[in-house]
């Protein structure tokens, strides 16, 4: 093959690539969803002497058929219930589908309760001054804009695992 041709090739396959790669953003909204959602407080254990109560939320996402998305961004927001101001956000870089699904995603607050020792973790749920709290599951695809996907209220359900 002549090195004109070779050339030739090679700039076809890495326009192909390219044009695949920057192909229109999926509408995230209407291509995928939030499956098999379960949330709680999750055990964190002790830390610096203190029982620690943290927010979980777990979940799986499926696409749509023939929507064409290997990967997306997530980011989980933490909130107090009633309230817009986030109290920890979990950057998720990348979550790679399966086939139409995504293995269970998990993902914790590093905020949480903590309480001092004899009082039980099943206690902390029922104190006075515990506050309820949801998490907002945000994604994007890309350089895309983030797209909000679920609100999930974390019940006082305590999480072992």
């Amino acid at each position: 093959m002549r090195p004109i041709a070779v050339l030739s090739v090679l700039g076809l396959l890495a326009a192909t690539l390219s044009s695949q790669a920057c192909g229109q953003p999926v509408d995230l909204e209407q291509g995928t969803r939030l499956v098999d959602v379960s949330s709680g407080w999750f055990d964190a254990g002790i830390q610096d002497g203190k029982n620690k109560l943290v927010p979980s939320v777990t979940f799986r996402i499926t696409r749509n058929p023939g929507v064409d998305l290997s990967s997306i961004s997530l980011n989980v927001a933490f909130r107090f219930t009633g309230e817009q101001e986030h109290s920890d956000d979990v950057f998720v870089q990348r979550v790679d589908f399966d086939g139409d699904a995504t293995a269970p995603i998990i993902v914790r607050s590093q905020f949480g309760y903590t309480a001092e020792p004899p009082q039980t973790r099943a206690d902390m749920l029922k104190h006075g001054s515990f506050r309820d709290m949801e998490a907002v599951v945000f994604a994007k695809q890309s350089s895309a804009q983030w797209v909000e996907l679920l609100t999930v209220k974390i019940p006082r359900q305590l999480l072992t695992r």
